[in-house]
């Protein structure tokens, strides 16, 4: 009996095929999170460290740094980190700083948010920020020796 495939197979295998053109590769992995092209999801980078508080920055105050766009809520901002980027932009490329620490990459919720030795880290959740604030020393040691093998490695150790 010849070999044919019913309607319904054809609409399994195209489901199938679908949901897999969706699951990121290795290849999908930026070094700096972004949400729809924006870091920290439009939040500004400076204002953590001047306002003390997760501030939502402007289009009118944009620009670009590793290939994402940054918004600031003002001029001044901008140019702070333009001038000092590295002093400003969250560590591991602002993605969960705890998730960076147990070898993987997570996205972040602007809100979860400390600053530790002039350093900006996010976390995905404000309790996952609680995980990480039990022993944050280590977890800092931890993600600055898994860093450099997540980005090598496409998102993962």
């Amino acid at each position: 009996m010849p070999y044919t495939m019913t309607r319904r197979m054809l609409l399994a295998a195209g489901a199938a095929a679908a949901f897999v053109s969706v699951i990121p590769s290795a290849s999908a992995f930026e070094k700096i999170y972004t949400d729809d092209g924006l870091a920290i999801e439009g939040y500004d980078a400076v204002a953590y460290f001047t306002d003390g508080r997760p501030v939502e920055g402007s289009r009118e105050f944009e620009t670009a740094y590793e290939g994402a766009t940054w918004r600031f809520a003002s001029a001044a901002n901008r140019d702070a980190f333009a001038a000092n980027p590295e002093k400003y932009a969250p560590q591991y490329g602002g993605y969960c700083a705890y998730a960076v620490s147990e070898g993987y990459t997570a996205s972040i919720d602007p809100d979860a948010w400390t600053i530790d030795n002039g350093k900006l880290y996010l976390n995905y959740s404000k309790g996952i920020q609680r995980r990480w604030e039990k022993n944050r020393a280590e977890r800092i040691v931890q993600g600055d020796k898994n860093w450099p093998q997540i980005v090598a490695n496409g998102g993962r150790l």
